[in-house]
C-alpha cells in the first residue's frame, strides 16, 4: 500500500476501508466523476517541492469547519455528484503522521538532539492538545454524507490504555552514590534508611514504588489496558544514562517476578547512548532478553531521544514491532496528530514500514519543574484530563508515561492517582463496569 493509500485509509477509520473507491485524491477534473469525494492536492507531493523548505506550511494557518489544515484552502464546492475539496487533508495529515517536518528541519533539535515540540507546527499554529488528523477522518467521512453515502462515525471512548513507566534507576539507595547523599543530608532517618536500604530490603528503597503503581494501574478495566515497564540495559558510558542498570543482577530479577505476577509486560528503554548511535538497539534488546527471559517487541527511547527518521529502521531492523517515544517531551499534546496507533511512514523513502507508533499522551516530567510546562498540580490535572476527553471523543488510545523515580515525590503521588480516578469515575474505564 502506498502512504497516500494508507492514509486515506487511516482517516476514513478501522472498519471503513471499503469506502476506499469512493475517494479521489486527483486534480484532474475529468476523473472527479469516478468518486463521491475528490480531494485536490495542493502540490506537496510534487518533485521539487516534497523534502525541501518550501513544502513546510505556512502560519498562520486556515482552517475548513473549524479544522487548522497545513495545505490546501478552505474551499469545498459541489461538481455534479461530487463533493469536491480544496482542502488538502490528505497532505497535512501524512506531515503529522511521519512526523514530515523533522526530516526537513534537521537543524532544529535541542541539547539532547531532540526536535523540540514548541518549534513544531502543532505548537505554533496552536493545536498541539487536538489531535487534528482525527478530526480530519471526521470532516471526510462528513463530505461523504453530503455526497449521499451512508457512513456512521466510530464510536467514542477510550478504546486502550497503555500505563506505561520507564525505569531509569530501579532503586536510589542501592547505589554508594545515593547511600553517600543521604549521610551528608545529615538526617539520621534517611541515613538510617539508605543502609538499611543498601544492606537490606530493596522493598524499603524511596524509588522502589512498583507495587504501588500496579496498584494504581490495577483500577484500569483489565480488558483495556496494557502495562508497561520499560527497562533500560544499555548506555553505560553516557551521563544521561547514569545509573547503569545490571539488569541480569538480583535486584532486577525480583523486579521481573513482581511484574510477571502483577500482569505487566517489559519493554527495551533504549538508552541515550542508542539514541546517538542507533546500531545498539539490537544489542540492548538482546541483554534484555536475557534478563527478562522472553521475547522483547516493544521500545521507547530514554530521554524520548528519537532523534533522526532513518534511525526508526534500527528499531525494525532488532526486531521491535512496537515504538512508545512519540511525544515531546517540552510540551504534552499529539505529536503525531492523532490518539491511534499509526503505522510508521517512512518521509525520507516515502514508503510504508512494519514499524507500530504508540503516540505518547503524557509524560510526567513535561508537567512539572521549570524546564517545560512548569504546571501546578490542579492546572496540569486539567490539561491531562482534557487531552484526555479529547482521545475519548476520537475513539482513540491514551498512553501515559509516569516514572517509578517521580511518584517518590508528592506532586505525582498525588496527581497519577488523581488521572486514574478520573479514567476511572468520567470515563467509565473502572474494573467496575463501563459507562
Amino acid at each position: 500500500m502506498s502512504p497516500i493509500d494508507y492514509v486515506i485509509h487511516f482517516l476514513l477509520g478501522e472498519g471503513f476501508g471499503g469506502l476506499r473507491p469512493l475517494v479521489g485524491y486527483t486534480s484532474d477534473a475529468a476523473q472527479y466523476g469516478q468518486y463521491r469525494v475528490v480531494i485536490v492536492p495542493s502540490g506537496f507531493f510534487r518533485d521539487g517541492v516534497y523534502g525541501t523548505a518550501a513544502s513546510l506550511p505556512a502560519l498562520p494557518l486556515p482552517a475548513v469547519e473549524g479544522v487548522p489544515i497545513l495545505y490546501g484552502e478552505p474551499r469545498v464546492e459541489r461538481v455534479g455528484d461530487t463533493v469536491v475539496v480544496y482542502a488538502d487533508v490528505v497532505a497535512s495529515a501524512y506531515f503529522l503522521l511521519s512526523r514530515y517536518e523533522e526530516m526537513v528541519r534537521r537543524g532544529v533539535r535541542d541539547v539532547h538532539g531532540r526536535f523540540p515540540g514548541r518549534e513544531s507546527v502543532a505548537a505554533r499554529g496552536g493545536f498541539i492538545h487536538r489531535p487534528v488528523v482525527d478530526e480530519y477522518g471526521r470532516l471526510l467521512r462528513g463530505w461523504l454524507r453530503q455526497a449521499g453515502v451512508e457512513v456512521n462515525e466510530p464510536p467514542a471512548g477510550i478504546r486502550r490504555v497503555y500505563l506505561t513507566h520507564d525505569v531509569d534507576s530501579l532503586a536510589h539507595y542501592r547505589r554508594l552514590r545515593g547511600v553517600a547523599g543521604a549521610l551528608l543530608k545529615r538526617s539520621p532517618e534517611e541515613a538510617w534508611r539508605a543502609l538499611r536500604t543498601y544492606f537490606g530490603r530493596l522493598e524499603g528503597d524511596p524509588w522502589y514504588t512498583f507495587p504501588w503503581l500496579l496498584e494504581q494501574d490495577g483500577r484500569i478495566d483489565a480488558a483495556r489496558r496494557e502495562v508497561l515497564f520499560f527497562v533500560k540495559p544499555g548506555g553505560g558510558g553516557s551521563r544521561e544514562d547514569q545509573p547503569h542498570s545490571r539488569v541480569a543482577g538480583r535486584d532486577f530479577g525480583r523486579l521481573f517476578r513482581l511484574l510477571r505476577e502483577g500482569g505487566a509486560s517489559v519493554g527495551l528503554h533504549a538508552s541515550y547512548e542508542a539514541g546517538k548511535r542507533p546500531e545498539l538497539v539490537a544489542r540492548e534488546k538482546a541483554l534484555l532478553e536475557r534478563a527478562w527471559g522472553g521475547r522483547i517487541t516493544c521500545n521507547r527511547h530514554h530521554y524520548l531521544d528519537t532523534r533522526e527518521p532513518e534511525h526508526m529502521q534500527a528499531l525494525l531492523d532488532a526486531g521491535i514491532g512496537h515504538d512508545f517515544t512519540l511525544g515531546y517531551a517540552d510540551v504534552a499534546g499529539f505529536r503525531l496528530g492523532t490518539c491511534r496507533s499509526v503505522w510508521w511512514i517512512d518521509p525520507v523513502a516515502r514508503q510504508m514500514t512494519g514499524l507500530v507508533l504508540h503516540p505518547l499522551t503524557v509524560m510526567d516530567g513535561t508537567l512539572d519543574g521549570g524546564r517545560y510546562m512548569g504546571l501546578d498540580e490542579d492546572t496540569a490535572f486539567g490539561y491531562v484530563a482534557e487531552l484526555l476527553l479529547q482521545t475519548a471523543r476520537c475513539g482513540g488510545d491514551v498512553c501515559l508515561l509516569w516514572h517509578n523515580t517521580s511518584v517518590a515525590r508528592e506532586y505525582h503521588r498525588q496527581l497519577y492517582p488523581k488521572i486514574i480516578d478520573y479514567m476511572v469515575d468520567r470515563l467509565g474505564l473502572g474494573n467496575e463496569g463501563r459507562k
